[in-house]
């Protein structure tokens, strides 16, 4: 029944072999990876005159010059990570720049700060999502919670089905979105130009502004900057694209980057020219739909599929995230269980855990994340800064032909990464104050589970000069609970390993002590029986002094001491509930004993 709705969802497990099939194209890839980065489009201009708005509406051409910085940052971060695709083909992006150039701590620093990145964008971009359909329809609007976690539920069934088939569903909401947002801008220049959009309804560049401050205006980058999330996706990626992988992935980032800067350039300056304010009920887009074409179908085509693209860009997350967790796992910083491949072969654990996380950050903030945005924006700027301080140093050690503009382009957009991470530090201080607390945290995880496996592979590793002790013999005992078939079988395979077998009743009352010892002598006599009296009707407590008792005697003689565990297996599985599964619970205890062995002996219900 499991297996039958596993193969319905998810669909039938891929040979190894069928690797290449899963790999994705340029424009599969641009739409799968760039969500998030696109997305923003539908906020940044936004940002920025949320910021401007406190001084006057007349400040809003400072808009211009501020998406300008924005387009130097991005031009910059699009030319530093094309760097990072062709020198670190194998993925890893900002982690394996930062590890390999500036040392460990930095390296997980961008790594564990761009894993929660990609946990806060799903459950960020969701939640947007969500807003928007509740806007639409507010009757849906008490369930804002349940419908987030099932849009999350239903884009990581869609991810565990492979990269192709998910990029392949979700590629035509992503360029409807384009299409739609080129149609809007085209349009809205269209009356512009003939004079349908009244030059009065902004004020000129240049215009003097009372109040306005070098701060505030470094404020209004640092937020505009928020269309820039996202960029870093395809450099961790690359894996994921058919071959040769490093090239196709360059051009996805630089049709990426493209895309982004006429977007969110045509969306800024109708924002201008239009005089758009922001509203707490209206976003900035729709606005400027409603003044091109009114409330119309394509008002309608252009909200729709900016709802939709809010909702989408949680996968650049579910696309990042796996092949982040992945190499953290190969150098083992993380667990090694998101090094395995699923049934599709995606990173199952790694979009699993994902979801898991961003639907507890969901619940916990009640779809409410916008207080996340922030931190959110603040941990992609920390990785940024890495990774393209990482990409100085390598240039400068190694010096390679033509190093110098790109140590320049580095350079330009290390600088303005560090910036705009120190203004989102200073003026909103009291929304990523955590950072500080949870990525030292992350780290020092990173380090535990290292040195752990760090201690399992020496204590594992076999010396040349080990000797490995001999033992004289084996101590089987058989916790019974009464005369059955199960013990029975349990005995006869005992007998064939050893002559030292000893069966161990625990009685709660004295009557049925000794009412069990007559039936066993006339049973198996030739087999010894200890019976032990619980007088607090616990089965573990003398059965563990028991065990230790034979351990420290057997441990003298040069002997092993198994304990053999009769498990019954129902043919049904609810009939699981109806047996009190006291031997998981031996089992359980007794695997934590470090010289008793544990063996279980399954015995088949038929019926």
């Amino acid at each position: 029944m499991v297996s039958t709705i596993k193969r319905l969802l998810i669909g039938r497990p891929l040979k190894t072999h069928e690797a290449g099939e899963q790999k994705l194209n340029i424009l599969k890839a641009l739409a799968i990876l760039s969500s998030d980065a696109l997305s923003s489009v539908a906020y940044g201009t936004e940002q920025i005159l949320l910021v401007l708005v406190t001084v006057s509406t007349v400040a809003f051409w400072y808009s211009i010059p501020i998406a300008i910085g924005v387009l130097i940052l991005l031009t910059a971060l699009i030319l530093s990570y094309r760097q990072i695709i062709f020198s670190y083909p194998h993925g890893g992006g900002a982690y394996v720049v930062s590890k390999e150039n500036l040392g460990v701590n930095p390296g997980l620093i961008s790594g564990g700060s761009l894993l929660v990145d990609y946990i806060l964008t799903v459950a960020v971009s969701v939640s947007a999502g969500t807003d928007a359909i509740t806007s639409a329809f507010p009757s849906m609007h008490p369930h804002t919670v349940l419908i987030a976690v099932v849009l999350v539920i239903c884009i990581t069934i869609l991810n565990l089905r492979g990269v192709t088939e998910s990029a392949t569903v979700l590629a035509y909401p992503v360029y409807l979105f384009v299409v739609a947002l080129v149609i809007l801008i085209g349009f809205g220049l269209y009356k512009i130009m003939t004079g349908d959009i009244s030059p009065k309804l902004h004020a000129p560049i240049g215009t003097p502004v009372m109040g306005i401050s070098l701060f505030l205006l470094l404020r209004a980058f640092a937020s505009g900057c928020s269309a820039l999330t996202g960029v870093e996706a395809i450099s961790n990626a690359i894996p994921n694209f058919k071959n040769p992988a490093p090239n196709n992935a360059a051009k996805t980032l630089i049709l990426m980057g493209t895309l982004l800067a006429i977007l969110f350039t045509g969306i800024t300056y109708l924002a201008y020219y239009y005089g758009v304010a922001p509203k707490e009920n209206e976003t900035v887009v729709s606005q400027i739909a409603t003044d091109t074409f009114g409330r119309n179908f394509v008002y309608y085509f252009i909200q729709g599929t900016t709802a939709l693209i809010l909702v989408l860009a949680a996968n650049t997350g579910f696309s990042a995230f796996p092949l982040l967790a992945f190499n953290l796992a190969k150098d083992k910083y993380f667990a090694r269980m998101f090094t395995m491949r699923g049934d599709r072969l995606g990173y199952s654990n790694g979009i699993i855990t994902l979801a898991l996380a961003s639907i507890v950050l969901i619940i916990i903030f009640k779809g409410k994340t916008e207080h996340l945005i922030p931190l959110y924006a603040v941990g992609v700027f920390i990785p940024f800064t890495l990774s393209q301080t990482g990409m100085i140093v390598k240039w400068i050690r190694e010096k390679p032909s033509g190093w110098i503009p790109k140590l320049i382009s580095n350079l330009v957009g290390a600088v303005i990464s560090f910036i705009v991470m120190m203004i989102f530090f200073i003026t909103k201080f009291s929304q990523v104050w955590p950072v500080l607390i949870f990525l030292p945290l992350i780290v020092i995880f990173f380090h535990k589970v290292k040195k752990h496996y760090d201690s399992v592979g020496e204590q594992l590793r076999i010396k040349p000069d080990a000797v490995i002790p001999k033992i004289d013999g084996n101590v089987i005992i058989i916790p019974v609970s009464g005369i059955t078939e199960a013990v029975g079988k349990s005995i006869a395979y005992a007998q064939t390993i050893t002559d030292q077998v000893i069966a161990v009743y625990v009685a709660f009352e004295r009557e049925d002590e000794h009412v069990f010892e007559e039936k066993w002598k006339k049973w198996h006599p030739e087999v010894r029986l200890v019976t032990l009296h619980s007088h607090y009707r616990s089965i573990i407590t003398p059965l563990r002094k028991f065990i230790d008792t034979v351990e420290y005697k057997a441990r003298e003689a040069n002997y092993w001491v198994s304990v053999l565990i009769p498990q019954f297996i129902p043919k049904k599985p609810w009939h699981n509930f109806l047996h009190n599964q006291s031997s998981l619970l031996i089992r359980a205890y007794l695997l934590y004993r470090r010289n008793v062995i544990v063996t279980t002996l399954p015995y088949h219900f038929k019926k």
